[in-house]
C-alpha cells in the first residue's frame, strides 16, 4: 500500500492537456497535480503512463519528469485485477482491444481497489441495462470503489486556477 488517495485515469491528463487546461495558457492545473504527486495524494498506474506514451508526446515528457508516483502492478494489484474479472465476466470488456484503447482501465480500478483509493476519470457511467460497453464507473460501482469525475476531484483537493491578465 502506497497511501495514495486518488488513482488517475489517462483521460484526466490527456483531455485537459490538449484542451481546457493546456499548459500553454493554464499552468495551474498541472502544477497542482505535481504538488499532489509530491504529497503522494495522487498516483498513476504504469499502464496509464504507457497509454499516454502512445498518444501524446509532450504530455508523456511532462509526466516522465513530474513527481507523480507511477504505480507498479504489485501482487496486491494483480490480485485485485483477478477479483474485478471474477466479479462479472463482462468486465473483460473494459479494454478495447480492437482499437488498442483503454488498455489501462482495468489497472486503474485494480490499483484503486488495492490502495482503497478513489478513481478519477472523465468516463461516465452507462445507465443502459445489458449494454455491450463496460465503463470504469460501472465496474467501480460493482467493486465498491468510489469513482469521481475530474471536476469533483478538483473540488475535493481544492485546486485553484488563478487568472492573470497579461497586457
Amino acid at each position: 500500500m502506497n497511501g495514495i488517495t486518488y488513482i488517475l485515469d489517462a483521460n484526466v491528463l490527456i483531455e485537459p492537456w490538449l484542451k481546457y487546461y493546456a499548459p500553454s495558457f493554464c499552468t495551474g492545473y498541472f502544477q497542482s497535480l505535481e504538488k499532489l504527486g509530491d504529497m503522494r495524494v495522487i498516483g498513476i498506474p504504469e499502464m496509464v503512463k504507457r497509454e499516454i506514451a502512445k498518444t501524446e508526446d509532450t504530455l508523456f515528457k511532462w509526466l516522465d519528469q513530474s513527481s507523480i508516483p507511477i504505480l507498479q502492478g504489485t501482487i496486491h494489484v494483480q490480485s485485485a485485477l483477478k477479483s474485478i474479472y471474477a466479479a462479472d465476466p463482462r468486465n473483460i470488456k473494459l479494454t478495447d482491444t480492437s482499437r488498442n484503447r483503454s488498455m489501462a482501465d482495468p489497472w486503474v480500478i485494480a490499483h484503486a481497489l488495492a490502495e482503497q483509493a478513489t478513481v478519477v476519470t472523465k468516463e461516465e457511467k452507462i445507465l443502459i441495462p445489458d449494454s455491450k460497453k463496460v465503463k470504469i464507473p460501472n465496474v467501480c460501482e460493482i467493486m465498491g470503489i468510489t469513482c469521481i469525475q475530474d471536476y469533483e476531484f478538483i473540488r475535493e483537493v481544492n485546486i485553484r486556477l488563478m487568472a492573470r491578465l497579461v497586457s
